[in-house]
């Protein structure tokens, strides 16, 4: 058995229950296999092994106290997984479905997307199962306190550097961020996706939609096809779908559907961006409410979105929302590009189906690290106490992704794996991280 298989194995084994994480060593190290396996310096000094190990699980209780006085309790997490080449950097997700699986298979996936960036910054991940869905602002600011009073003492601007992810936008970022300063005394740059008033980064906010986009459009530039004049489909309706579906318009291209928990909207003139936009990040309503902004639209409950015909696919929603059957769909209906805007949105199955028909594939490790780009973009204007200009921090935002894309389709024509750019995320992330850790010895 071979080193990454024998790694692979052992590593299942010894996390017994983590359907996520298993699915996530699964891709990673299967398509790093011929890469690790003739290179003996890697197994002589347990690089693997060392790698799909935390360095640090933090579990903490979180209780709270409701609107009608009693006291609620919340599971906390915290993993930090891999700080070889800098402090560990990653989301908060608040949400019903977080465990310590989906933290880990996050953390997993964040340590090869940070290091995707080129930037100094290594690979955690947190969150709690608390649902901030219908839940009084007092609440979300009762939660995210007694959240943070825990969670400070593990985390720094110069050791793990959370950010938002699902369920954590600017206003969890702003309660989490006051109790910080309360409670540690300290107003340094410990959380990005701050407000613009106390530290944060133009641009944060469109970030990896922006991103998305940019990678996508540069790898369909790279094989002769651009955004413009084409069809495209955008699964979610939050933060990266509402800015990915913007960005997608500014390049000429028209998305017809977006979609929510409940269900999925179709607008075949192309999707009124301020309507959801009002929907989404001012009202909080559902994709569903889309109707009465538009009432030649038509709204489905339920999956399906994947069965609307697109050229270019951006399942931007959670983890795999897109199986094996919407892959064939999308296949049988002339997608030829999917580009991952979520966390590992697409199942094991649904990406062999894709690259097995030649579609332009950009796994979520590469095409969805613009957010994370920008938070090590927002650290570093807090380190200098400055501040960069929106134009200044989309530049840099642009050019980070369409090296990450040259940097990932290097990586898998060295490999001999012609535009397989998933083999060639892993391999690319993988090489920096491991070679850091060589260097820095067994620790």
């Amino acid at each position: 058995m071979s080193y990454t298989a024998r790694v692979l194995e052992q590593t299942i084994k010894r996390n017994p229950g983590e359907p996520e994480f298993h699915q996530a060593l699964t891709e990673i190290l299967t398509s790093l296999q011929p890469f690790v396996d003739g290179r003996p310096e890697y197994e002589r000094w347990g690089i693997l092994e060392r790698l799909v190990e935390p360095e640090r699980v933090v579990m903490f209780r979180v209780p709270w106290v409701d609107d009608e006085g009693r006291v609620q309790v919340n599971k906390g997490y915290r993993v930090q997984f891999n700080s070889a080449i800098g402090p560990y950097k990653g989301g908060l997700r608040f949400h019903p479905s977080v465990s310590l699986s989906i933290i880990k298979f996050l953390g997993f996936e964040q340590i090869f997307k940070n290091s995707l960036t080129g930037l100094p910054i290594g690979g955690g991940k947190g969150g709690s199962d608390f649902d901030p869905k219908g839940k009084s602002d007092r609440e979300v600011m009762a939660f995210c306190q007694s959240f943070m009073t825990e969670l400070q003492r593990h985390i720094g601007a110069a050791n793990d550097v959370p950010a938002g992810d699902i369920g954590v936008g600017g206003r969890e970022i702003g309660y989490m961020y006051g109790q910080y300063k309360r409670v540690s005394n300290r107003f340094e740059g410990v959380l990005t996706g701050k407000g613009l008033t106390y530290g944060g980064s133009l641009a944060r906010t469109e970030a990896t939609g922006y991103g998305l986009v940019y990678l996508v459009d540069e790898m369909l530039r790279c094989h002769g096809k651009s955004l413009e004049g084409k069809t495209v489909v955008v699964s979610g309706s939050g933060n990266v779908a509402i800015y990915a579906t913007q960005k997608v318009q500014q390049l000429g291209g028209k998305v017809v559907a977006l979609s929510d928990s409940n269900g999925y909207i179709y607008d075949e003139i192309g999707v009124d961006l301020n309507a959801v936009k009002e929907i989404k990040e001012i009202n909080r309503g559902r994709i569903s409410e889309y109707k009465n902004y538009r009432p030649g639209a038509l709204y489905s409950e339920g999956k399906g979105i994947w069965g609307i015909k697109c050229d270019v696919a951006l399942p931007c929603a959670t983890q795999n929302e897109l199986d094996e059957t919407d892959a064939k769909a999308l296949v049988s209906n002339g997608c030829f590009a999917v580009g991952e805007g979520a966390n590992m949105p697409t199942t094991l199955e649904a990406t062999s189906i894709l690259l097995k028909n030649k579609v332009l594939f950009a796994p979520g490790k590469a095409a969805n690290a613009g957010g994370v780009a920008t938070s090590a973009l927002e650290m570093s204007q807090n380190a200098m106490r400055i501040a960069w200009s929106f134009d200044e921090v989309d530049k840099k935002l642009k050019n980070i992704m369409e090296n990450i894309y040259g940097n990932i389709a290097a990586a898998a024509r060295e490999a001999g794996k012609e535009d397989n750019f998933v083999a060639g995320a892993n391999i690319a992330g993988f090489r920096k991280v491991a070679e850091a850790m060589l260097l820095q010895g067994a620790v």
